[in-house]
C-alpha cells in the first residue's frame, strides 16, 4: 500500500471521528439556541431566530452562579491537592520499590481500582456523616483519596523514566529529600501531572454520584446535581436544559485546551537528550 493511499485512509479516519465527536455537539448547541416550537419543527436545522436569552433563563432556573462555584471550589481543590499528594506518595513508593513494603503498598492502591463504587458506596454515607464531612471538604478530600489508586499506577510508571542520576547529583550538592522531590523531580513531572489535573478535573467537574450522596444540604449542589434537579422539575424545557449543558461543558473545553499545550511542550522536552 503506498504513502499516499495510507494517508488519505487516515484521514478519512480522523474525519470520521471529529464527525462522530462534533455532531452531538452541534446537536446540543442547536437546541440550546431554539425556542420549544422550533425545536418541535426541526432539531437539525439552522434556526431562523437566535435565542440568546434560554442562557440566562437556564442560569435562574438552576442557580447555574450557585452551582457554578461549588463545582469550580471542589474542582480545583481536588486537582491542587491530588497533584501534591499523589504525585508524593508515588515519588516515596517508586524510589523503594525493591522493599516489600513499600511495593504491597503500591499493589494495595492499585488494587483499588477493581472494588466497585457502589460496594462502599453505604459506608462512605454513614462515616462522612459521622464525621461531619457532608460537606465540600469531605468531597474534596474523597476525590483525592480515590483518585490515588489510578493515579498512582500513573505516577510510577512515569518516575521510573526519569534517571535517578539527577537526584544524586542533588544529594551531592546538598538537597534533602523534601528537595530532591519539590526541586528536582516534581518539575519534571508536568507532563503527567497535566494528564492527572486533566482526568481529575473531568471527573470533579462532571461527577453526579458521589456528590449526590455526600451533600447534605441544597446550597451545596454542584452542576450536576442542580441541572438534575432542573431536569427532574422541568422536563419539557429541553432548551434551558441544553443552554445549561453547554454552559457547564465549556470551562472544560478551556481547560483541556490550555493543558493540552503543557502535555505537548513536556512531552518535546522529554525527547531532547543532552
Amino acid at each position: 500500500m503506498s504513502a499516499n493511499r495510507t494517508n488519505w485512509i487516515v484521514t478519512l479516519l480522523i474525519a470520521l471521528g471529529s464527525l462522530i465527536v462534533l455532531f452531538p455537539l452541534y446537536i446540543t448547541v442547536m437546541i440550546a439556541v431554539k425556542s420549544p416550537e422550533q425545536i418541535a419543527a426541526s432539531v437539525l436545522a439552522w434556526p431562523t431566530e437566535w435565542h440568546w436569552e434560554n442562557f440566562s433563563q437556564a442560569m435562574k432556573a438552576t442557580n447555574f452562579t450557585r452551582a457554578f462555584t461549588n463545582s469550580l471550589i471542589v474542582t480545583a481543590c481536588s486537582v491542587v491537592f491530588t497533584l501534591l499528594t499523589n504525585s508524593l506518595v508515588a515519588y516515596a513508593v517508586s524510589r523503594n520499590m525493591d522493599k516489600p513494603f513499600f511495593k504491597m503498598l503500591y499493589y494495595y492502591f492499585v488494587s483499588a481500582l477493581f472494588v466497585p463504587f457502589p460496594i462502599i458506596m453505604l459506608p462512605i454515607v454513614k462515616e462522612t456523616a459521622k464525621l461531619g464531612m457532608n460537606n465540600h471538604v469531605g468531597l474534596i478530600i474523597l476525590y483525592v483519596v480515590y483518585g490515588i489508586a489510578f493515579n498512582m499506577f500513573l505516577y510510577v510508571g512515569y518516575l521510573k523514566s526519569l534517571p535517578y542520576e539527577l537526584e544524586e547529583a542533588a544529594t551531592m550538592d546538598g538537597a534533602t529529600i523534601w528537595g530532591r522531590f519539590w526541586k528536582v523531580i516534581f518539575p519534571l513531572l508536568s507532563p503527567i501531572n497535566a494528564t492527572v489535573g486533566i482526568l481529575t478535573s473531568i471527573w470533579a467537574w462532571n461527577d453526579f454520584l458521589l456528590p449526590l450522596i455526600i451533600l447534605s444540604k441544597p446550597s451545596m449542589a454542584t452542576l450536576p446535581l442542580a441541572q438534575y434537579v432542573f431536569q427532574s422539575k422541568f422536563s419539557i424545557n429541553y432548551n434551558l436544559a441544553f443552554a445549561s449543558y453547554l454552559m457547564a461543558l465549556l470551562p472544560m473545553i478551556v481547560i483541556y485546551l490550555v493543558a493540552q499545550r503543557w502535555i505537548i511542550s513536556g512531552v518535546i522536552r522529554g525527547a531532547v537528550k543532552s
